[in-house]
């Protein structure tokens, strides 16, 4: 029997890809939303079994507040957290939030139907390895020189940034090229740049990609006047 949930993430493209390929897998999607800062309210409101919560940044402060919230005005909704591995901060922050489960961004579909199904029997739903891993990562702190989101956007140039962002929050060459005021062709080409720099091969890719290295807070951390370039 299918689960009844919820999937919210802070994109929206990523909310709604994941909640039609659970809709095709026989599972009662209530909502897809987006920015997951504001979706305890739905989520309270809805009640469904489970809530699929993903989040580009777990170790943020205050990334799982609207999962304690939910905790206390929803007891019986459980939570499942999508999230970047390796975090063990984030992992940590999830569960002491009250999330019933933790899963990698880029886990395979079955795993998260394991995960909501086991999170919905009152389990906790996470993989052994992910907890070993991070829990030898917070016992031994490894330092990461090579840091994969911020490769990933030295690799754009700023224009190409704003088009990314863009490309995530679910918005169409139309509308990317109305609100940057260039020309559609223009629009399309950029994005077409942005999927052979990511080594990518569709917008939906670009947007998990994204979300899972944390480019794309990393863009939203950069000073205004790399932001705002124009290349």
């Amino acid at each position: 029997m299918g689960v009844r949930l919820m999937v919210v993430d802070d994109h929206r493209l990523l909310a709604e890809a994941l909640a039609s390929a659970l809709r095709l897998r026989g599972h009662r999607v209530l909502a897809a939303a987006a920015p997951t800062a504001g979706s305890a309210e739905l989520v309270v409101s809805r009640a469904p079994e489970v809530c699929l919560f993903g989040t580009a940044a777990p170790a943020e402060p205050g990334a799982f507040d609207p999962i304690v919230r939910i905790g206390r005005e929803r007891p019986q909704v459980a939570v499942v957290v999508l999230g970047p591995v390796p975090s063990p901060l984030g992992i940590a922050a999830a569960f002491a939030a009250g999330a019933a489960g933790y899963v990698r961004h880029d886990e395979r579909m079955e795993g998260v139907e394991r995960a909501m199904t086991r999170a919905r029997a009152g389990e906790v739903a996470v993989a052994p390895q992910l907890l070993r891993g991070a829990f030898a990562e917070l016992l031994h702190p490894v330092v990461r020189p090579d840091d994969e989101g911020e490769r990933l956007l030295g690799m754009l140039t700023p224009r190409e940034v704003e088009v990314l962002v863009r490309v995530a929050e679910g918005e169409d060459t139309r509308r990317i090229a109305a609100a940057m005021a260039i020309a559609p062709s223009t629009a399309r080409t950029h994005v077409q740049r942005v999927l052979m720099k990511l080594g990518v091969g569709s917008r939906l890719e670009a947007a998990a990609l994204a979300a899972r290295t944390g480019l794309l807070d990393r863009a939203s951390a950069r000073p205004p006047q790399e932001r705002d370039g124009r290349c």
